[in-house]
């Protein structure tokens, strides 16, 4: 799950990034409230540590913004003893605080207790062009037309549309799809690349996928 962490102060940034880091996450980092609003649009985190003492937009006016259109979980990080910010955030929509200093294994605790709370996210649907893949239905279309995938073809169509911009060397695509050490053959590979080449191109979508010679496999 990926997290957004606002503070302006950059020794924090780090430490909280590492905190999260450490304990499985992906993290995002803004320095200040115009960011974080650019961030929380673009990289759409699963939650926002959002400190209030912020440059350019305070805390508060970040967290009002953000609130106008998406529910996502906000932990406001107040200085010590204010109860005024901690009263403030709570009425606008935050799910919880931290007063600094803080521990961050107490951050991390609070993370994960809110994230709980909020129930696992929808399942994306990753789009390319005409590819439209609803992630928990399992199901393709193209240009509104569907398209029957196996559980494999579907995986590894996922996989590359979680990474569009990028050619996925052959070993590392073999390794994400069936696991490190799985012993599957390039052969095999090559026999469901196959099947989805044909489905997709039945379908109008022909030479999505691509192989580069020497390099891997990617999205046109």
């Amino acid at each position: 799950m990926k997290i957004l962490v606002v503070d302006d102060d950059p020794q924090l940034r780090e430490l909280v990034s590492l905190a999260l880091t450490r304990a499985g996450f992906d993290t995002v980092t803004a320095a200040d409230g115009r960011q974080a609003l650019i961030h929380a649009t673009r990289e759409a985190p699963d939650l926002i540590v959002l400190d209030v003492g912020l440059p350019e937009m305070d805390g508060f006016e970040v967290c009002r913004r953000i609130r106008a259109t998406s529910q996502v979980p906000i932990l406001f990080l107040t200085a010590q003893d204010d109860e005024v910010d901690r009263i403030v955030g709570l009425e606008l929509g935050a799910d919880d605080y931290v007063t600094k200093p803080f521990s961050p294994r107490e951050l991390v605790a609070r993370l994960r207790a809110i994230l709980k709370r909020a129930g696992p996210a929808p399942a994306p649907t990753l789009t390319h062009g005409t590819l439209t893949l609803e992630e928990g239905a399992h199901r393709l279309t193209v240009a509104g037309t569907p398209v029957d995938l196996t559980g494999t073809e579907h995986t590894i169509l996922r996989t590359l549309l979680l990474t569009p911009d990028r050619i996925i060397a052959r070993p590392a695509l073999v390794d994400r799809i069936w696991g490190v050490g799985a012993g599957v053959s390039d052969r095999t590979l090559d026999s469901h690349l196959r099947n989805l080449r044909r489905k997709l191109a039945q379908a109008g979508a022909d030479d999505v996928i691509r192989s580069v010679h020497g390099v891997g496999i990617g999205l046109s």
